[in-house]
């Protein structure tokens, strides 16, 4: 995959790849319109994504409704190194969602391909399953 790097102007820096144009821009507190995703919010959400298509795959796979099913990904922070110590990554399902699909669906998303490809540096990846009447 050949990657092409353009700056359309201002903090903007867009990606073009395959047909596509991947848009990004700087938060205004940086310099930037805030008219685009920062690229490093792309790299964690290109984790997010990549362990949702799991799910997706997994659900269809067994014929599972996806309704109502999202995922959440939150960051911890190492305070000594200022970077992120650890990504965690929650898939929430209805509350009717079969309890026997959970652990399943877990090993599912742990199945990310951008994750394993950064393990190295990132080496704690963390997916859970939780219903919605958890989350609220």
């Amino acid at each position: 995959m050949d990657v092409k790097v353009v700056f359309p102007g201002g903090k903007r820096v867009d990606a073009l790849i395959n047909g596509f144009t991947i848009e990004t821009d700087q938060a205004v507190q940086g310099g930037g319109e805030g008219s685009a995703p920062e690229p490093f919010t792309l790299f964690l959400a290109s984790m997010a994504t990549c362990a949702g298509i799991y799910v997706l795959a997994f659900c269809q796979n067994r014929g599972l409704s996806t309704e109502g099913i999202y995922l959440t990904m939150t960051n911890d922070i190492d305070p000594d190194k200022r970077l992120i110590g650890r990504v965690i990554i929650n898939v929430i399902v209805p509350d009717a969602f079969p309890q026997k699909y959970h652990a399943p669906l877990i090993r599912s998303a742990e199945q990310c391909a951008v994750a394993k490809h950064i393990e190295e540096t990132l080496p704690v990846f963390a997916v859970d399953v939780l219903t919605h009447c958890e989350v609220e």
